[in-house]
């Protein structure tokens, strides 16, 4: 077996003028579960669409499972599309709709027919067979396209933002029983969505793409704890920004003067020179929000400022604090009887140190 199910190299794909895709190089392992992540304009789906063969690209090559298939129609690719849309038969059964594709194949009946029958079993949808795709919820209508792409026993299955058109409770249910079934059935996974919490509560690894270009490829954690530059570290999650400039830089760490803040002292940095522009990042998460008069805690750099104001969301409450000339966000777990700070009030917030990342401004 390869080691590499899923393969592009040096990918372009351009509509006249227009770059879609640049450059882009991938690897995705056989049986794993691979999230393109990036905004709408970004390429994910035109990505996507070309490893089906819907699309051809200019320059570079894609190889499945060590096969080049560049040029080879869809129907040659061993591959299954799960769309947004789900592009379910109307006048026909859920069973007639998960059949179609062996039908087409013209395999014998008993065969379909054990075919089918294992699918439905798979995705749990064996007693609604007979019912048509608008006797079923939004739920059961994925399942269903899900199965007619699974019953032909597809190489790599992908998917299309195919949670987008559910609520949020089933969109959440849905991923789990999605994330479920990969897993059981070990098929090399890609899928696209916009979908931040989608992406890293389901992917092994993920690749975000800007502007069509792969901006950082890697598991959620990774992307999320390190990205390697702004636009992935607010993409993925949400960060704090301060540009300024290197003032200071020895043993200890890196002095960063940020207009209209004062000095920030950060951890040791790579060979970062004084007079260098860097921006300094940080999650909301991991930033203290205390009463003025807190003693200060080693380990951390501590900023006064004001809220401005805040937004409780349940299992914790998000506040927007005025430093100078600038906002920053600071998350504070929530629990009974804990009390908030008000608009107007003076807090300090402590920066920790260890989870500031830096980047080129």
């Amino acid at each position: 077996m390869n080691k590499v199910a899923v393969e592009c190299r040096g990918i372009r794909l351009a509509y006249g003028r227009t770059e879609v895709l640049r450059d882009v190089n991938l690897s995705v392992a056989p049986g794993e579960f691979f999230a393109l992540l990036g905004p709408s304009g970004s390429g994910k789906s035109t990505l996507l669409r070309l490893i089906a063969g819907f699309n051809q690209h200019q320059a570079g090559s894609l190889l499945i499972d060590g096969r080049d298939v560049t040029g080879l129609p869809p129907w040659q690719r061993n591959i299954g599309m799960v769309f947004q849309s789900y592009a379910l038969w109307p006048h026909l059964s859920v069973w007639d709709n998960v059949a179609f594709g062996l039908v087409e194949r013209r395999l014998a009946k008993a065969v379909i027919r054990d075919k089918v029958a294992a699918v439905l079993d798979l995705v749990g949808l064996t007693q609604f067979g007979t019912r048509r795709p608008n006797q079923l919820s939004g739920g059961q209508q994925q399942r269903v396209a899900l199965a007619r792409t699974l019953v032909i026993e597809p190489q790599v299955l992908l998917l299309d933002e195919p949670l987008s058109n559910l609520d949020k409770a089933l969109r959440v249910q849905m991923r789990r029983e999605l994330s479920s079934l990969q897993r059981r059935l070990g098929i090399t996974t890609i899928f696209v969505t916009h979908d931040q919490e989608e992406a890293m509560t389901t992917a092994d690894r993920m690749a975000v793409l800007d502007r069509g270009v792969v901006q950082q490829v890697g598991p959620p954690a990774e992307l999320f704890d390190r990205p390697v530059n702004a636009f992935v570290a607010n993409f993925v999650g949400t960060m704090n920004l301060l540009s300024g400039t290197v003032t200071r830089r020895d043993e200890a760490g890196i002095a960063l003067a940020i207009d209209g803040v004062g000095e920030l002292c950060l951890a040791p940095a790579g060979p970062v020179p004084a007079g260098s522009l860097l921006a300094a990042g940080f999650r909301p998460h991991t930033v203290r929000i205390e009463a003025p008069d807190r003693g200060e805690e080693q380990g951390y750099a501590w900023l006064s400022g004001e809220v401005e104001a805040s937004e409780f969301l349940g299992e914790y409450t998000r506040y927007h604090v005025r430093v100078g000339s600038q906002s920053l966000l600071a998350d504070r777990t929530h629990y009974a009887g804990l009390s908030r700070f008000a608009p107007g009030g003076k807090v300090r917030l402590g920066i920790e140190a260890s989870q500031v990342c830096l980047f080129p401004a």
